[in-house]
């Protein structure tokens, strides 16, 4: 057995900036999927019991500003995934709603000091696991969620878009 596998050497992979870039990457072809949407089916459209993609964008919005908050802080505030006062009613204000979140999470972004990536804490009162792991995870369920938009766009007969143009 090689001696590294006992004791694992723990390297830098993405700076704190690479990462906010990665999952900004995610987010911009989000929009993109998002602007691909005909206006009704956006909201209404589903399959097999899934959620509307307007439903599944507003899970993702919502838990992104108040993720950047707990890693920095520790302290998790609660989550209302319909956006309260603020939930959008037209695919333009959920475009609007989406970048003013977008504009919030790199304005949050540089409050987190780069050690609490590596402290484990319960996100949200639910998800233990490092700070590093819960952002990757909200990273992980907007692929998730984008996949599902792709198919209801594909079964709308609506090319999605490539997935590598971020």
């Amino acid at each position: 057995m090689n001696a590294t596998m006992n004791h694992p050497v723990k390297m830098e992979i993405l700076s704190a900036t690479e990462l906010l870039e990665h999952w900004q990457g995610h987010r911009r072809l989000t929009r993109k999927t998002i602007l691909a949407f005909p206006e009704k089916e956006l909201f209404e459209f589903s399959l097999g019991g899934m959620r509307p993609f307007f439903e599944l964008v507003m899970e993702m919005a919502t838990l992104a500003v108040p993720a950047i908050e707990g890693v920095a802080t520790g302290t998790w505030p609660a989550v209302d995934h319909t956006g309260g006062a603020k939930r959008p009613k037209t695919k333009e204000e959920l475009l609007d709603f989406w970048d003013a979140v977008t504009e919030e999470m790199n304005a949050k972004w540089p409050s987190i000091n780069p050690a609490r990536f590596s402290i484990v804490e319960m996100a949200f009162g639910q998800y233990e696991g490092t700070n590093l792991s819960t952002i990757l995870y909200l990273i992980d369920n907007e692929i998730h969620h984008r996949g599902q938009g792709y198919v209801y766009l594909r079964s709308l007969g609506i090319e999605p878009p490539y997935f590598w143009e971020r």
